[in-house]
């Protein structure tokens, strides 16, 4: 009987690691549409949960039906053609990291960790009765692990919170993740992001918001032994809504009478 070559079992487990490694790339090759329809899915259940529309027992398409899809460029605040710039095809994320979409931000501006920022950037309408009753703006920033995702949702006079859905990060889970919290986000709704001046004042506060006095209608409660996380929230929301972020838009639509102006 011949001797085995020493090399055989090597061989044979290089064949059979070269066979698993396509199947896993098939796999992969295969699943991705699903995988692609299953994160938009998502996207617009979070998208209803800020809003206050999520019914688990209504399909999501009907019920984003009344939501209607539209990008802005953020420096401006100008409404971008569909011709121009497809939202069904519009990556804000690859975006920002383009060349010809995205720019880099200087330390001091950079508020919310982001590093780079997209041009332009997606927006939701609700409507109602032919009317725009809320928008939702699509937020992120650094926690103390990890970039926080999620949207707030605004009442159709631009300044007060309808609600917020905070759906990817890496923070804690029981600390920082509480970010998704049903209970902690309700604590957003009715607050206000701008005074009466038009100043930027919503707040994330350590510990509990007061509930009374002029200014507990821009208080949010903070996160309990999760401060850097809460910070972190608080330093997107004011990045988001100031005027790198969502504030020229805002303006805009102000001037020109409200959403629908």
């Amino acid at each position: 009987m011949g001797k085995e070559p020493a090399a055989k079992p090597f061989y044979s487990v290089l064949v059979l690691a070269f066979v698993c490694s396509a199947l896993v790339s098939g796999a992969a090759v295969g699943l991705r549409p699903l995988q692609d329809a299953n994160r938009l899915l998502d996207q617009k259940k979070n998208i209803l949960r800020a809003a206050g529309l999520y019914d688990k027992n209504t399909p999501v398409d009907t019920l984003f039906s009344v939501i209607d899809t539209r990008i802005i460029e953020l420096t401006t605040g100008e409404f971008i053609p569909e011709d121009q710039v497809s939202p069904e095809s519009y990556n804000q994320l690859k975006a920002a990291l383009s060349s010809d979409f995205g720019r880099p931000l200087d330390r001091e501006e950079d508020i919310a960790g982001l590093r780079r920022l997209e041009k332009y950037s997606l927006i939701y309408l609700v409507r109602e009765g032919g009317k725009t009753v809320q928008i939702i703006l699509p937020v992120r920033g650094k926690g103390l692990w990890s970039t926080m995702y999620g949207y707030v949702s605004l009442d159709a006079n631009l300044t007060t919170i309808r609600g917020i859905s905070f759906y990817e990060h890496g923070e804690t889970p029981g600390l920082g993740g509480e970010i998704e919290n049903k209970k902690w986000q309700a604590g957003w709704q009715g607050k206000k992001m701008y005074s009466p001046s038009d100043t930027l004042a919503l707040q994330v506060v350590k510990g509990t918001a007061p509930t009374t006095g002029e200014d507990a209608q821009y208080m949010v409660d903070g996160l309990s032994v999760a401060t850097m996380t809460a910070n972190g929230v608080n330093d997107l929301m004011h990045f988001w809504f100031g005027e790198h972020g969502f504030k020229p838009f805002l303006d805009r639509m102000k001037n020109q009478g409200g959403l629908d102006g």
